[in-house]
């Protein structure tokens, strides 16, 4: 299996180049490869990569995902989000290839406490989240055989995240503050790319199972909820490691004004993908506990 993988520096590009080793050839780039064009500020040259490379599968771990950023910068990341990857899915629909790629609880509003169903109908509050639903779409109406996997919070070993900045923080500071009124499942980048690869070698005998699912790790937290358990797993884990701070303080959302508006309710109901593709979703605090043992 020839296997093209975009956005190779990224959380999920990173864990992705060791998943889907073991599926066949993959040619992994990113914005600055020097031998092919993997930057999505180039459509044309992407898609020319792609006639290029010919592959059997193309996953797309490329994307805007500075939320507050994309506000200032909407033409940038509807480039990045819906008019590449839909040049793509146009180019694979040509190849017979099929498309992976990635999109987010943020094209839903945020409303309710139920865990949103693909069904749904998407009503983005960010700039961000608009265009990733527009790139869904134009994967869906290229005809390309395809699986989106929408998903949330994700975090990695490698690189920044939630966990190390509530580390820090809680090294540094005695009171902290953490929002407590948004709600979702910390889904490691490490658990989206063994999905992946997991899901393309299920769908290379049943094609019919593509489309669209929701994959985030099983369980339900909130911000504060979240911090309180990386900051106990830290004081247990670790000698080197002192906590410095002694209350976690729950605020809502209003304490932190951010240009983009962030959904409360970032639930997904991931009992389609489960049944599907024969998978169980280990619960989040799993995910977490193992990528703190790495980290400190």
């Amino acid at each position: 299996m020839n296997i093209l993988l975009l956005g190779k520096g990224g959380q999920v590009g990173w864990e992705l180049q060791r998943s889907l080793a073991v599926l066949g050839q993959v040619t992994a780039l990113d914005f600055d490869s020097p031998e092919h064009c993997g930057d999505f500020a180039n459509p044309e040259g992407v898609a020319a990569t792609v006639r290029a490379l010919q592959p059997d599968v193309i996953v797309n771990a490329a994307a805007h995902t500075a939320v507050d950023k994309a506000e200032s910068e909407p033409e940038f990341a509807r480039l990045l989000n819906a008019t590449t990857p839909g040049l793509i899915a146009q180019e694979a629909a040509r190849l017979g290839a099929l498309l992976v790629h990635y999109s987010t609880d943020y094209v839903f509003d945020g409303s309710g406490t139920r865990p949103w169903v693909e069904t749904d109908t998407p009503a983005p509050l960010s700039i961000y989240g608009a265009t990733k639903w527009e790139g869904e779409q134009h994967i869906q109406q290229s005809g390309c055989r395809h699986l989106i996997l929408r998903t949330s919070w994700v975090y990695a070993a490698r690189g920044g995240n939630f966990a190390k900045t509530m580390l820090r923080l809680g090294q540094e500071r005695e009171r902290l503050t953490v929002i407590d009124d948004q709600w979702g499942a910390p889904t490691g980048a490490d658990l989206l790319a063994d999905v992946t690869a997991h899901a393309i070698r299920h769908l290379q005998h049943r094609p019919q199972d593509g489309g669209l699912y929701h994959c985030v790790a099983g369980g339900e937290t909130n911000w504060h909820s979240y911090a309180k358990y990386v900051l106990a797993q830290a004081g247990q884990a670790s000698a080197a490691i002192k906590i410095k701070a002694t209350e976690i303080a729950p605020v809502p959302t209003s304490a932190f004004p951010t240009p983009a508006r962030r959904p409360h309710n970032s639930r997904l109901d991931t009992r389609k993908l489960q049944a599907t593709f024969g998978l169980t979703l280990p619960h989040w605090q799993q995910g977490v506990a193992r990528m703190l043992t790495e980290i400190l």
